[in-house]
């Protein structure tokens, strides 16, 4: 997780309240209670819970749930991916307690376990070496096909979302969350929500997706090439898993910087794979054909971009959980138009 820092005065509570709760519904919980912020998160508000036997981690949606946009900060659907996923060996934290209650601290949350491990934020991985590196990217690339090859049923998850013509509800999904966050008119982003509807690839199919599969919400093992636990189920549905997959694939196509992208740089050389040998081991392991590539690629630019305009909007009415929150506009209009140019190479 990011660094830890004091809570912010718009995502504080009554931390005694937090604990007397706790103590009434979480087995083993002993105060007394000290809490710290993740800092940078940008959606849901994340917290690190520490008491004299155990520390525990708390995510709650960004304020109640009449101030918040349809559908979002669905921390609730987090709560429920989580805790299925564990009985099927995809690594995630242990979750232990969910509180939809918001007279509690003033909005829902849920509690998991801690776990301890290694977060990279950059992709290139520029303190490890090239054989360390191509490890990681390996192990990145097995726990997302081990995800896709969940069975929903068996999982409990037949519900977890709408089967079939899923590029079609994303797309009207995300351009109208886009539309009830626009601050301005990106021509870029009008061209995708026109363009996106008319050229969805031919056919169909339904696994879990993340919704937000990248290395820095995975945590490895402190010293193996082992993802111990994946974060950040908010945006999980049942979905493409190709979608999923060429979202994940983003950093090939984002440059280093501000996006932490791989774009540009010498894969061979840091030992990462290419894109072309990363998409090959994913069909190895997944059996999946792979086409209409830059579909994906431009489908992918256009919904992170809908995302960060959303972050954009809540920094502008002080709801957003990081004070970076304000730079998402630019970014979002930047992943536009590199979107828009891949639609035009489809």
């Amino acid at each position: 997780m990011n660094q830890l820092g004091e809570v912010t005065a718009r995502h504080d509570f009554d931390r005694a309240k937090l604990a007397s709760h706790l103590q009434a519904h979480l087995p083993d919980f002993r105060g007394p209670l000290e809490v710290k912020q993740f800092q940078g998160g940008q959606s849901n508000p994340t917290y690190l819970l520490t008491t004299p036997t155990a520390n525990y981690v708390m995510r709650s949606k960004p304020g109640p749930v009449a101030k918040l946009l349809p559908s979002a900060h669905a921390i609730e659907r987090e709560f429920r991916v989580m805790t299925a996923l564990a009985t099927h060996r995809i690594p995630v934290p242990r979750t232990l307690l969910l509180v939809e209650d918001e007279s509690v601290i003033g909005r829902a949350f849920f509690v998991m376990e801690h776990v301890e491990g290694r977060i990279f934020w950059e992709q290139s991985l520029p303190d490890l070496s090239p054989s360390e590196r191509a490890a990681i990217y390996d192990e990145m690339n097995r726990v997302i096909a081990k995800l896709h090859a969940v069975d929903v049923a068996r999982a409990g998850l037949a519900d977890f979302g709408k089967t079939g013509n899923y590029f079609e509800r994303q797309i009207g999904r995300w351009s109208k969350q886009y539309r009830a966050s626009e601050t301005e008119s990106v021509e870029a982003m009008n061209r995708l929500i026109e363009w996106l509807p008319l050229h969805i690839p031919p056919g169909d199919e339904s696994t879990v997706v993340h919704g937000d599969y990248r290395m820095d919400n995975l945590i490895f093992h402190p010293t193996e090439p082992r993802v111990i636990a994946v974060l950040d189920w908010e945006l999980s549905t049942l979905g493409h898993p190709l979608a999923d997959f060429s979202y994940h694939c983003m950093s090939w196509h984002i440059p280093p910087g501000a996006f932490r992208g791989i774009a540009g740089l010498d894969h061979r050389a840091l030992g990462i794979p290419t894109e072309e040998e990363y998409l090959q081991r994913y069909t190895e392991r997944t059996g999946r054909a792979i086409d209409h590539w830059n579909f994906y690629l431009a489908y992918n630019l256009f919904r992170i971009a809908a995302i960060l305009q959303g972050v954009y909007k809540r920094s502008t009415e002080g709801i957003a959980s990081s004070d970076n929150a304000a730079q998402s506009g630019a970014r979002a209009k930047a992943l536009a138009e590199i979107g828009w140019r891949y639609a035009q190479q489809a």
